[in-house]
């Protein structure tokens, strides 16, 4: 059985949440602010070497999210060119 790779296992979500969302409003979207101060302290940190496991996770979660909003960025761009 062929394997799925990661960003084939977010198509048909990503498909669902581009089809109903505003193109401008989602190239906008950003942490909240509160967030985005919490990731520049875990990045520090991380580029420090004094992260803990915990917090090691953290970042892998943040990394995470980042890319799943990647793709449905340019999944509605692309749903909005056609």
């Amino acid at each position: 059985m062929a394997t799925v790779g990661q960003s084939a296992l977010y198509d048909d979500l990503l498909d669902l949440l581009s089809e109903g969302v505003d193109p401008r409003r989602l190239r906008r979207f950003r942490l909240s602010e509160a967030k985005q101060v919490r990731l520049d302290w875990l990045l520090e940190r991380n580029r420090e070497g004094t992260l803990t496991e915990e917090e090691s996770a953290e970042v892998d979660d943040f990394e995470r999210f980042e890319h799943l909003v990647r793709l449905l960025k340019a999944r509605a761009l692309a749903q909005s060119e056609e």
